[in-house]
């Protein structure tokens, strides 16, 4: 399973703050993003950020392993 954790406005937006998705061989973090932004386009409008296992990802065709979890999030400002 991979573990899918929504955050501020994202989770507002979606209704949820996390949730499981299972896992398939070659599953790549867009990929995800793809089937998540179908699932609630009104909150991947703002994603921005995306972090897997506690890093910020950059790299769309990464691979998640089974048991990854993958944060979605907007930009935010703080002070």
């Amino acid at each position: 399973m991979i573990n899918v954790l929504f955050f501020g406005p994202v989770a507002e937006r979606a209704g949820i703050a996390s949730l499981s998705v299972k896992s398939s061989s070659g599953l790549t973090v867009a990929a995800l993003r793809d089937e998540m932004a179908k699932r609630y386009p009104d909150a991947f409008a703002l994603v921005s950020l995306i972090a897997v296992d506690g890093h910020h990802e950059r790299n769309p065709q990464r691979v998640l392993d089974d048991g990854a979890e993958v944060v979605f999030m907007s930009k935010f400002s703080g002070g």
